[in-house]
């Protein structure tokens, strides 16, 4: 009966071990930008340039006007009314809800206006917040004495899901945002994602959507059109290989603990033998 076991205990370690093996990622696979050499001098790399992203229909704007006294423009302030957004969080450990808040402001209607006490309907839609602060402060200088003039994007959205920590859909305070920055928010890839293949889904004007693919493992990533983002950007990373073969860091430890147990028996058994 004990040889029996033993034997049975020999067929089932290699098996253990080489789950074991499966499991687990080189780091050659996780490395970013495998393209900059480890020593020596490092080249400089190229950036795409940054163009502003231009408001679209359905955007929220928070648009402030400031003057010498407060009261004179309460009402164009009071205008913006605070909103809130429900984004997703995921841990390691478990699956959370989170609440983003996000900045009030102006809705942009279907025709690309936002409509302002006292100033009335502006077009604004196809500009950017440089250019539309400019606009509206010419409008505004015309009701008031030297006003300082705020125009920023109140509900500039990204969605970031797939193979990252915390997946979820993150309202960012400024417009100038690259993939990296959109990663990082998502608590970094996880050590399953395919980084040679991440997915940008981006709108265009016309109501379609274009996609691309991103090699985060290259550095000329950061000289592409799409290495900033725009507003409603969605980010997919892909699984690899190893995802079918571990789900998570604990199963890759179980197998661990099952080979060493396997071991201790077998010398155990060997010795009674």
């Amino acid at each position: 009966m004990k040889k029996h076991l033993l034997k049975f205990l020999f067929y089932l370690l290699p098996v253990v071990v080489a789950l074991q093996m499966v499991s687990c990622s080189s780091t050659k696979k996780i490395k970013y930008f495998q393209d900059i050499p480890d020593s020596g001098k490092l080249s400089k790399i190229q950036v795409a340039l940054y163009k502003p992203p231009v408001i679209q229909n359905d955007d929220i704007l928070t648009i402030l006007i400031e003057t010498i006294d407060p009261q004179n423009t309460a009402v164009i302030n009071a205008g913006n009314i605070p909103l809130s957004s429900t984004g997703t969080s995921l841990s390691p450990s478990s699956l959370s809800s989170i609440t983003q808040q996000v900045s009030s402001g102006y809705l942009v209607d279907k025709d690309g206006f936002v409509t302002m006490p006292i100033l009335g309907r502006i077009k604004v839609a196809g500009y950017t917040t440089s250019e539309a602060t400019d606009m509206i402060k010419k409008i505004a200088t015309d009701y008031y004495l030297d006003p300082t003039v705020i125009v920023r994007y109140a509900n500039f959205k990204i969605s970031v899901t797939g193979e990252v920590l915390k997946p979820g859909i993150y309202v960012l305070p400024n417009e100038k945002v690259s993939v990296l920055d959109a990663i990082s928010l998502a608590g970094d890839l996880t050590i399953f994602a395919k980084r040679d293949n991440v997915l940008l889904i981006r709108e265009n004007s016309d109501g379609t959507s274009t996609p691309y693919r991103i090699n985060l493992k290259k550095t000329d990533v950061m000289a592409t059109p799409y290495f900033y983002l725009r507003q409603n950007d969605i980010i997919y990373v892909e699984p690899g290989t190893g995802k079918a073969a571990a789900t998570d860091a604990s199963q890759a430890r179980y197998y661990t603990l099952v080979g060493s147990a396997l071991s201790v028996l077998i010398v155990l058994f060997s010795r009674k033998l």
